[in-house]
């Protein structure tokens, strides 16, 4: 069993589609950088975890029957957590996937919602944490600067780094 996991949150359908009031706007750029990041996790035999969102605090689902993006690299063999909270932990068999899992390696959609509360959360149970910046969405750049600006001013162990520097 191998001691790291990619953990890809939340990078679905309805956040790519012009027509859905979830859209990030075009970041093909960015799924290109996940996909290479897959493939180098994959390689390694590390396991890869996705993560899907979807409320179920109403009648309607957020999200009911979003996929992961379809020009994503996703294989059947890949575990997909549903969360219906921002944390990905929080009500969820996440935390059962990563026993035994001492590194993650984290990316996702949005930077300064799910994906640090992945961070903070995979933190406070002592995972070393590395986040691949740049497969990080934010709404802005501001956002997304600022979010990494705030997390490594209150937890300089974890790992902040962009694809390139990863991967070398």
């Amino acid at each position: 069993m191998t001691e790291t996991a990619l953990v890809l949150i939340d990078f679905q359908q309805d956040r790519i589609d012009p027509k859905s009031e979830y859209y990030i706007g075009e970041i093909q750029e960015t799924i290109a950088k996940v996909n290479y990041l897959i493939d180098h996790c994959r390689t390694r035999e590390y396991k890869i975890i996705f993560t899907k969102h979807r409320e179920i605090d109403s009648l309607d689902y957020f999200w009911p029957d979003t996929q992961i993006i379809p020009s994503l690299k996703k294989e059947e063999e890949d575990t997909v957590i549903i969360k219906n909270k921002i944390s990905p932990f929080y009500n969820t068999s996440l935390e059962k996937e990563l026993q035994g899992t001492k590194h993650v390696i984290v990316c996702g959609i949005l930077t300064n919602l799910c994906v640090r509360s992945f961070i903070q959360d995979a933190y406070d149970r002592d995972f070393d944490i590395t986040v691949i910046k740049d497969c990080c969405v934010a709404h802005t750049q501001e956002i997304q600067e600022f979010t990494f600006y705030d997390l490594t001013q209150t937890r300089d162990e974890i790992d902040f780094t962009n694809l390139k520097e990863f991967v070398e």
